[in-house]
């Protein structure tokens, strides 16, 4: 593999962990287990690599943008699979403001109001490190995070959806924070 190919894989690479986060936040209950979301996101990456060219020349936020697009469309197509009425525009339309508000979820819980380009680079950054740290938690603790602070769910209704109680859930929810905390603090500036 020449180096311009490494390069390209590991730039791209980066955002794995990102869209992942973003694919199991659109995750309806009824399709759970259905669609395979690493496949969805693996395809994603696969549409970046064969638009390096167009990609590489965007500034980071730019391709982080595209990339939550290309996501979005890709996780339509495979619902549109699943669903025996065809094309839905409604849903395609909704699916892509959901992954939209999503980002817009997970970039509030880093940092608000940074509007220069350095620290949207910055914020970008974090959010590229929150998922790495998102992903290295065990997954009932990251589930009950990223139910809670990234989909706004209230306690109750995360201890509903991983049939816990609500205290067995605010419990996962204290130790994957505190854990989490922990991971960032770890990653702290390069």
């Amino acid at each position: 593999m020449d180096p311009e190919a490494r390069e390209q894989g590991r730039a791209l690479e980066r955002f794995r962990a990102y869209l992942s986060l973003l694919a199991r936040l659109q995750r309806d209950v009824p399709l759970q287990g259905k669609v395979d979301l690493s496949g969805v996101v693996q395809q994603t990456l696969l549409e970046a690599h064969q638009a390096w060219d167009r990609l590489r020349r965007m500034r980071e936020a730019q391709q982080t943008a595209w990339l939550r697009k290309a996501l979005a469309h890709n996780l339509t197509d495979e619902v549109r699979k699943l669903r025996t009425g065809g094309r839905d525009v409604g849903r395609e339309q909704s699916l892509e403001a959901a992954v939209e508000q999503s980002s817009a979820r997970v970039e509030a819980w880093l940092a608000s109001e940074q509007s220069s380009p350095s620290e949207q680079a910055v914020r970008n950054e974090q959010l590229l490190e929150l998922a790495h740290a998102l992903v290295q938690l065990p997954e009932d603790q990251r589930l009950a995070v990223e139910l809670h602070h990234l989909k706004g769910l209230p306690l109750a209704e995360v201890a509903d959806q991983m049939l816990r109680s609500k205290g067995a859930a605010a419990k996962l929810l204290y130790r994957g924070l505190d854990k989490l905390h922990a991971l960032l603090a770890q990653q702290g500036p390069e």
